[in-house]
């Protein structure tokens, strides 16, 4: 049961028992939390404003984490309007978090939820930049929610999949974009990737894509949830369309992304 005060939220995945208490949120722990509050206590401490703040753990065991107002941008038609300026501020807010992680020391005992082993790590990524995870509120209060599986991985693999989702890069008839290129370069300027990462990237977008594809079928063969019901849903179908549109059109991303 949950107390009169207590509004569950839904959203997401895996938002089973996450609830607000007036200013806060309620969350289930796991044995990686103790890792996620550093990691977000040190965002705060060097003046990153855009993700939750760890308040300790409430008298029934959950994690107490600041609430970020404002609404999830997902599945709304949210680009619509100047498109390209929140396009690009997405991007610098993805590159502030990466430039404020960047000093971050995990405890020594840190254990992550890696539901997804990076090909390389350089920082403690957040792992789900996407649009289902930003809260948008007034114009200083935009956020990134849920950094459960946060751990170690690259700036250029949250990059890749964050690209994914805002531009989108997607083979779907809704939301496949014209302006996918162009859309593309404004992304990667904004975040203010030079040649070489720009270079290491192209091949990134689809490999990081297709991997979200295997995670889902390989969870589903094990009875995992909630990756096996979406894997039913025909979730895995649409990563790899998406991988596959991205791959036959590495040509078009180079030029974009080098070009001019």
């Amino acid at each position: 049961m949950y107390h009169d005060e207590e509004q569950p939220l839904s959203g997401g995945n895996v938002s089973a028992g996450v609830v607000r208490v007036g200013d806060t949120v309620r969350r289930p722990v796991g044995p990686w939390t103790p890792a996620v509050h550093a990691l977000l206590a040190h965002l705060h401490e060097v003046g990153f404003r855009a993700a939750p703040r760890p308040l300790g753990i409430d008298d029934q065991g959950r994690e107490v984490l600041t609430f970020m107002p404002g609404q999830v941008v997902w599945p709304d038609r949210f680009w619509a309007l100047e498109p390209a300026r929140r396009l690009a501020r997405v991007a610098r807010l993805i590159r502030d978090y990466h430039e404020a992680v960047r000093d971050f020391t995990p405890p020594p005992d840190a254990r992550w939820q890696v539901l997804m082993p990076a090909e390389s790590g350089d920082i403690i990524a957040h792992q789900d930049l996407a649009p289902w995870n930003l809260v948008v509120g007034d114009e200083d209060q935009w956020a990134f929610i849920d950094w459960d599986t946060a751990g170690p991985g690259s700036r250029l693999w949250d990059v890749a999949y964050a690209m994914h989702g805002f531009i989108p890069l997607s083979a779907h008839p809704d939301w496949r974009r014209r302006d996918a290129a162009e859309r593309l370069r404004v992304f990667a300027d904004a975040y203010g990737l030079d040649e070489a990462e720009r270079r290491r990237l192209v091949p990134l977008l689809g490999r990081r894509t297709r991997a979200m594809h295997d995670f889902l079928r390989d969870q589903a063969a094990r009875g995992n949830q909630p990756w096996a019901t979406l894997w039913a849903e025909g979730h895995g179908d649409a990563w790899r369309s998406d991988a596959e549109y991205i791959e036959r059109r590495e040509d078009r991303w180079v030029r974009a992304l080098l070009d001019g």
